[in-house]
């Protein structure tokens, strides 16, 4: 297990389904579409918000949009599911290389985060409010073996 600060990255899988792969600016043009559509809105069960992380091994900004889900006022809760995929998805690998270079921004505010690994049986409660709140999540975890990650973001 590789860990960086509060982020605890897991072993990748054996198996998984297969994310769809476009070339980085296609794929980030529609990273920014989805985030402009959908900033205000619900995406497959869940609002978004823009993921800014420094790259593990580019050291380039990288822009993600994730869905989220709120933890009470101030906090927000990503999955790494990468749609149980057999690798987790790079930003999560960001994030563990570079936790104290986050930035979110949700709605129209942008705001920089501490995030931290939910394990253990905050991380099941979470998992089930979750797939609860967006029932797509459910299927991820039975295409993968990997355990998918929960992060919670906070202000920093």
């Amino acid at each position: 297990m590789l860990a960086a600060m509060s982020i605890e990255v897991t072993p990748n899988g054996t198996r998984g389904g297969s994310f769809p792969r476009l070339p980085g600016p296609l794929m980030q043009f529609f990273n920014d579409a989805v985030f402009r559509i959908y900033r205000n809105r619900r995406f497959m069960g869940a609002r978004v918000l823009r993921l800014v992380t420094t790259g593990a091994h580019s050291g380039q900004p990288r822009r993600t949009t994730l869905g989220y889900f709120s933890d009470g006022d101030n906090a927000w809760i990503i999955v790494g599911s990468a749609s149980g995929a057999r690798r987790h998805p790079a930003w999560v690998y960001n994030l563990a290389r570079h936790p104290d270079q986050v930035w979110i921004e949700v709605g129209k505010q942008r705001l920089r985060v501490r995030p931290e690994t939910i394990e253990g049986e905050q991380r099941t409660r979470i998992w089930e409010r979750v797939v609860a709140q967006a029932p797509a999540y459910a299927a991820y975890p039975t295409k993968t073996d990997r355990e998918i990650p929960l992060i919670r973001l906070t202000p920093a």
